[in-house]
């Protein structure tokens, strides 16, 4: 069995994504119900198939399958993080977990936030965003990144919001959740830097 020493790539059923990755011999790739179809159209190979097979309507024939009942307090993604972390994985990429139910996608964002509750990070990749969840910490973007940044908070007060390398900056802020005065920032072909002293923040790119 893979010990979590590198990323944990989760393949979910929602809106395909282009799965940009090269899994290395330390990753591991779970795919959740319908997203094993698309790890077969992109050619990566899944290392675990999780689900209750709503969306694939069959159980894949694949050497390792974990079918889920119907009627389970977890989404097919969220026992897919349980799995990650069980063997060890702190970092977690998820593709296929945005569009179609929003409801879908905003249970994934709660997976990002208790990810970041536990120190571990997670990333959840759209065909045209990103969302990130970061609690306590700092995070960088290289000066290649482009498009659009918001920075929302997630709780009732993220405090020590510092934003740098972006159009707008922010120097130890206060961010509630009534008013949004992270929306919309630009990256400037700079590296640019988020963090929070204490609090939750969500990122999301746009756009790029």
């Amino acid at each position: 069995m893979k010990k979590g020493s590198g990323k944990c790539y989760i393949i979910g059923a929602g809106e395909e994504t282009k799965l940009s990755f090269t899994p290395g011999k330390e990753d591991f790739v779970i795919a959740c119900d319908g997203g094993y179809d698309y790890c077969k159209r992109q050619g990566i190979q899944a290392d675990l198939v999780v689900g209750d097979f709503d969306s694939l309507l069959e159980e894949p024939e694949h050497r390792n399958v974990i079918r889920l009942k119907p009627e389970k307090d977890d989404t097919d993604t969220g026992f897919a993080v349980k799995e990650g972390q069980k063997r060890g994985y702190q970092e977690f990429l998820i593709y296929g977990g945005t569009g179609g139910r929003i409801s879908h996608t905003i249970a994934n964002i709660q997976l990002l936030s208790s990810l970041a509750q536990k120190g571990c990070r997670g990333t959840l990749v759209g065909p045209e965003s990103f969302y990130q969840v970061i609690q306590d910490r700092e995070v960088c973007f290289p000066k290649e990144q482009t498009g659009y940044l918001s920075v929302f908070c997630l709780g009732d007060r993220a405090e020590g919001v510092c934003e740098t390398g972006l159009k707008y900056s922010l120097s130890d802020a206060v961010l509630t959740k009534e008013f949004p005065i992270g929306v919309s920032n630009e990256f400037t072909g700079k590296e640019s830097r988020i963090s929070v002293r204490k609090g939750q923040l969500l990122l999301i790119g746009e756009g790029f």
